[in-house]
């Protein structure tokens, strides 16, 4: 059955559990965790409040744009700096992309969330609508009625401003048409996907994006979730290697393919990559859980009887306990 509540029709006293949270918002296990390491997010099992939900609607739009977790950390950070009397700006503020910058609405004005500076406000229709865009009929004609950037721009605005994933997915699909090697579109497909749970056309775009571009660490990192979550271990375990192997400080890569190994009974490699990302991301809460993870890991192996099997398999939340 669909979960259906909006944000708009929650009440300010409503709390919500980390499962509710989820389904509003349409996101797994792993975006959350992310943006708890990076102190976007306060770490919860339950009792999430209208103010949070709010703060991680913000969250999950900017990462539909493609922004890090680590520049959406500097981004509220520089407007807190700026601005004193605001002490949440996910949740207080309207922030949202433009183009590849992050941008905050204030009374009569629009600025730059890095800089400071100010936008001049373009309006989002002097993009061409998608319904008037048709593939070309020859090389001659195409420049006037095709732009792959123009389409992805579109399809960015479109998820800023919530339309319907279909409406996205439609522009997404227009510009893979055209040009089948657009690994981003691919990619941002596939997510829109694994966010409707249509897991197998998720795998799909994921796979795609990276025959397209085999280095892309981002895809191998998404299709690593995607595996995690369907209990995939040996293919999860692969795709974060992969996303390793192409980015060698992807601290969220390790943190997770540290929770595969566990899963999978594999002590050493799962005490090396909580090693890694400790080294990576040493301040953060989730450096913490990581540490007791990391000695109870070696106290286990310095046993004389080590531990097989559902011990390695306990959740990573009652490690921070």
């Amino acid at each position: 059955m669909r979960y259906t509540l909006s944000v708009e029709s929650a009440k300010a006293s409503e709390t919500f559990t980390r499962a509710e949270i989820r389904r509003i918002l349409g996101i797994n296990e792993n975006s959350l965790r992310s943006w708890e390491r990076a102190g976007l997010a306060e770490r919860r099992k339950n009792n999430y409040s209208f103010s949070d939900l709010i703060s991680l609607r913000t969250l999950e739009s900017l990462r539909g744009s493609r922004f890090s977790a680590k520049r959406i950390s500097e981004a509220v950070r520089q407007i807190r700096s700026r601005l004193a009397n605001v002490s949440s700006p996910l949740d207080e503020l309207k922030i949202v992309s433009e183009g590849r910058r992050i941008a905050v609405h204030l009374p009569g004005e629009k600025l730059e969330a890095l800089t400071g500076q100010m936008f001049f406000d373009f309006d989002a229709e002097t993009l061409r609508p998608v319904s008037t865009m048709e593939h070309p009929d020859s090389e001659e004609d195409s420049g006037a009625v095709f732009s792959e950037e123009s389409w992805f721009a579109h399809a960015l605005e479109l998820e800023r401003t919530e339309a319907p994933p279909e409406e996205i997915l439609d522009v997404y699909r227009k510009i893979v048409d055209c040009n089948p090697q657009a690994s981003g579109a691919w990619l941002n497909m596939g997510t829109l996907y694994f966010r409707q749970r249509q897991l197998q056309l998720a795998e799909h775009c994921y796979e795609q994006a990276i025959r397209t571009f085999p280095e892309y660490s981002l895809a191998h990192y998404n299709l690593g979730n995607l595996c995690e979550e369907t209990d995939r271990l040996e293919d999860a375990t692969e795709h974060y290697e992969t996303a390793l192997r192409y980015r060698d400080d992807y601290a969220d890569a390790h943190f997770n393919l540290a929770v595969v190994h566990e899963r999978r009974g594999n002590l050493f490699e799962a005490v090396m990559h909580w090693q890694h990302y400790i080294e990576l991301d040493p301040t953060s809460e989730w450096a913490t859980v990581a540490r007791r993870k990391r000695e109870r890991l070696l106290e286990l192996a310095a046993s004389e009887e080590p531990p097989v099997g559902e011990l390695f398999r306990q959740p990573l939340l009652d490690a921070a306990d």
